[in-house]
């Protein structure tokens, strides 16, 4: 019965660190009013190689969840990142940061990206396929409250 009970209480502190108790009380703002996304790419090698960093600015006192997350009842808020050509996703190789490890007696230890975080994706580059999109999928939370999850999209030559 303890058993169910802790599992009952995690899973509870991982809803409401997952949503916002009241939406209105963050007047309903989605997680990219307090993280700004921007990316760049490197100039592709001759086989067509090409590094692409992505650049998570975190406002103070906001965080977003790493990748892994490192808390099964937090995984669905990790942050993805995703390169498209032509609408496609490519097969990129994505390189996570570690990210900060936050104790929490009643969820689990989990781990967080706050200030700039830095996320390095290498792609092959299909011949001919114009501006690659990278798309990055979070949530941003301060304190006990967290705002809508948001996908961001941005353009790379």
């Amino acid at each position: 019965m303890k058993r169910f009970f802790t599992l009952s209480v995690a899973i509870l502190g991982a809803a409401i660190l997952i949503q916002s108790a009241d939406p209105a009380q963050a007047g309903g703002q989605k997680s990219d009013s307090k993280v700004k996304i921007t990316a760049t790419a490197a100039k592709p090698d001759a086989s067509g190689k090409q590094v692409i960093t992505i650049v998570l600015a975190h406002d103070k006192g906001w965080h977003t969840y790493a990748n892994p997350v490192g808390q099964d009842d937090l995984d669905s808020s990790k942050t993805i990142v995703t390169v498209l050509s032509k609408g496609k996703a490519l097969d990129a190789d994505v390189k996570y940061p570690a990210g900060k490890v936050i104790k929490d007696k009643v969820v689990g230890d989990y781990k967080t990206y706050e200030d700039k975080t830095e996320i390095k994706a290498s792609i092959r580059r299909p011949v001919g396929d114009g501006p690659l999109e990278v798309s990055v999928k979070f949530m941003a939370c301060s304190g006990s409250m967290c705002l809508l999850p948001a996908t961001v999209k941005v353009t790379v030559p």
